[in-house]
């Protein structure tokens, strides 16, 4: 249950603010439908945390504990200094139209943004750093969850009232101290 906990938190944190977090504003805002794009969400997310915690996992069976409680101290830290560089939506990443319907076009936009972003690498470091797959993948999604279905219902009143740097810097110091616990206790 640690895991899936720690998970939750971690990437419920570090989407704040976050281009995806971003992007459901966009959709919200767009196609003002939020039950296909909440739904476009989760399963774009199950999809690509799964493929992030696969290879956490595997990556497990390749390298042995010392080098992995070292790659994995080094990627928490380099991970809460990524968290201080806040991210802005780009052109590319808004949707192009319902080509798909509502649902298809968040759940490709969501897949594709959620490729090498904060949360699918923090995924990937997770699913390694315990030995619970599904409940990484599982709170990794319900991370994402917590902080873009609200997005998607309440929009800019959320996003105005919350302090992102804030949070970005409470991420980024609890990214830092799961990194300095990597590298300081012992396998």
């Amino acid at each position: 249950m640690e895991a899936f906990f720690v998970s939750t938190s971690i990437v419920a944190l570090a989407e704040m603010g976050d281009k995806t977090q971003l992007l459901a504003l966009v959709l919200a805002a767009r196609f003002r439908k939020p039950w296909p794009i909440v739904w476009g969400i989760l399963m774009a997310t199950l999809a690509n945390h799964a493929l992030a915690g696969a290879a956490g996992a595997w990556i497990t069976t390749l390298i042995g504990p010392q080098v992995l409680r070292w790659v994995l101290g080094v990627s928490f830290i380099a991970m809460a200094v990524w968290m201080l560089i806040p991210d802005k939506l780009e052109d590319g990443d808004t949707a192009e139209g319902p080509r798909w319907g509502v649902f298809g076009t968040t759940l490709v936009a969501f897949f594709l943004a959620e490729m090498g972003d904060k949360t699918q690498i923090a995924t990937v470091m997770l699913a390694a750093q315990y030995s619970a797959w599904l409940w990484v993948v599982a709170g990794t999604t319900l991370g994402m969850m917590l902080a873009n279905a609200p997005v998607v219902w309440l929009g800019d009143r959320i996003t105005r009232r919350i302090p992102l740097r804030t949070v970005h810097m409470v991420s980024a110091a609890i990214f830092l101290v799961l990194g300095v616990l990597a590298l300081w206790v012992p396998v």
